[in-house]
């Protein structure tokens, strides 16, 4: 937070330090970035920020031209801070929640809600003032896109309860009653129903935002049954662990981020020729070991359920309902 902190000069900072009004203008492709109203960082040390650390620059941004006041950081704001890895929040506003009662406005870049706030939905993480765990998972499950909703319940659920890489069923239903209870007590209000699917359909087993958009996408094309963090017994006893199993169908579903051949930092150090050779080794003792079908995906193929058919598609993969037809019109 220090970090992101002193990245971050006001506009009359600026001008004191005799930057050119029209090097600030929005838009303007200068020295400095705009993130919020009257606030600027050096634009080289955002040009590549991922979205993640993007809001959470955007976040401290907001908060640093706040004096007092009773808003919290809420929503997938909120999760940024929990450190929750989220998908769909490029561009994404900061949002507040404002106890009821309090004033609320909002400005371009920063969203306000207006709701009641318990003590025990208030938490404060790395010094900001935040939306519990709970309360935001929930915020974001009635408020937010499917594709988002999931994304965090997910990984909220996997650091409730994941231990290594063993999934603690019993904190995992916990944690779902928990929320239960929680969307039990807002029933009538807006988006409760969506919440209601997104607590039934989280899993902590998702190690990333890719897995949870292709199990979400997965279920919007039909595919019912899942297994998740799927185990095959490897040529020398460890285990392979595959992202999604389709055991009705068959098939394996490896979700492939292009940071694990790009990034070196989650290379540890390998090469990419030894990364591939791996994983081709890998993917082919799978396959003769389970004789399912192996697909892999990237972003691209999980932004919709129609780019994720077309995938399936180009592996001869027929979709659920597809065959139903086909059976029903024989």
């Amino acid at each position: 937070m220090d970090e992101l902190q002193a990245l971050l000069h006001t506009r009359a900072e600026l001008l004191d330090r005799d930057v050119p009004t029209a090097r600030l203008r929005a838009g303007n492709e200068g020295d400095w970035h705009r993130v919020q109203r009257g606030v600027y960082v050096p634009r080289d040390a955002v040009r590549e920020l991922w979205p993640q650390a993007d809001l959470r620059l955007r976040i401290v941004a907001s908060l640093s031209r706040m004096r007092g006041g009773n808003a919290v950081v809420s929503h997938a704001s909120a999760a940024v801070v929990h450190g929750l890895s989220l998908s769909g929040i490029a561009h994404r506003p900061v949002e507040m929640t404002v106890a009821g009662g309090g004033r609320m406005s909002s400005r371009p870049g920063l969203k306000r809600h207006l709701d009641e706030l318990t003590p025990d939905d208030v938490v404060e993480v790395d010094g900001i003032r935040c939306t519990s765990l709970e309360r935001t998972v929930f915020d974001v499950a009635r408020t937010a896109p499917l594709e988002t909703g999931v994304s965090c319940a997910d990984a909220a659920a996997r650091r409730v309860a994941v231990q290594g890489r063993t999934l603690l069923a019993d904190a995992q239903e916990g944690w779902r009653d928990r929320l239960r209870l929680r969307a039990a007590a807002a029933a009538g209000h807006r988006g409760v129903a969506r919440a209601r699917w997104v607590i039934e359909f989280m899993d902590g087993r998702a190690e990333s935002p890719g897995e949870s958009l292709s199990r979400l996408q997965l279920f919007r094309l039909g595919f019912r049954s899942f297994e998740l963090q799927m185990a095959v017994e490897g040529p020398t006893g460890e285990p392979y662990e595959i992202d999604i199993g389709l055991p009705d169908e068959k098939i394996l579903w490896e979700f492939d981020g292009e940071g694990k051949y790009t990034d070196a930092a989650l290379r540890s150090g390998r090469s990419l020729e030894d990364i591939l050779l791996r994983e081709k080794r890998r993917e082919e003792w799978i396959r003769g070991v389970t004789q399912w079908r192996f697909l892999r995906g990237g972003f691209r193929d999980v932004t919709t359920p129609e780019a994720l058919a077309t995938r399936l598609a180009a592996f001869g993969v027929p979709l659920p309902n597809s065959r139903d037809h086909t059976r029903s019109s024989r």
